[in-house]
């Protein structure tokens, strides 16, 4: 049964037109697969018992790679359920460019990662600072922008954004 937190995250979504697929473990590779747009690139997950080396995920793309990719898949650290928001950390392993430059992001959340508002997560960037990670970005939503006149998505970061909550972890 979904947390209250959860539910409020999909709610949040939905509004957002974010698609988002609740899933158990034993079910990742078939949201997984559902979700992607192939060739895709990923990032370890960092989830126990889920891993991209089964999907059609490409893991430490090249820049070739990545350039032809259509789908990025990442973790997200943290769901702020209120807004339907990711927390998205850079890594070593490239977080940051899979997240953006491919035109569709698939972010992977657990769902004990979800809070309920930002000041949850800004209580919890607290103790990722003071242990020295430094990079997270919100994001909400596809890349919009509106610098130009009437409103265009895509064209900082992804078009296209899918998110996948994996229970119980």
């Amino acid at each position: 049964m979904p947390t209250k937190s959860t539910t409020t995250f999909e709610s949040s979504l939905r509004k957002l037109d974010v698609p988002c697929t609740v899933t158990a473990v034993d079910a990742f590779a078939d949201a997984l697969e559902e979700a992607i747009e192939p060739p895709a690139v990923g990032v370890a997950l960092d989830i126990d018992g889920i891993s991209l080396d089964d999907a059609d995920v490409t893991c430490s793309p090249s820049t070739g790679e990545l350039t032809g990719a259509k789908t990025g898949v990442t973790p997200a650290a943290l769901g702020v359920a209120a807004h339907g928001s990711l927390v998205l950390q850079s890594s070593a392993d490239g977080t940051e460019p899979v997240s953006l430059y491919p035109p569709r992001h698939v972010a992977v959340i657990r769902e004990s990662d979800i809070v309920p508002d930002v000041r949850d997560a800004l209580d919890w960037l607290d103790g990722e600072f003071d242990d020295g990670r430094r990079s997270a970005v919100f994001a909400t939503g596809v890349s919009a922008t509106g610098d130009m006149g009437a409103l265009v998505e895509g064209v900082h970061g992804p078009a296209d954004v899918r998110v996948i909550v994996v229970e119980g972890r």
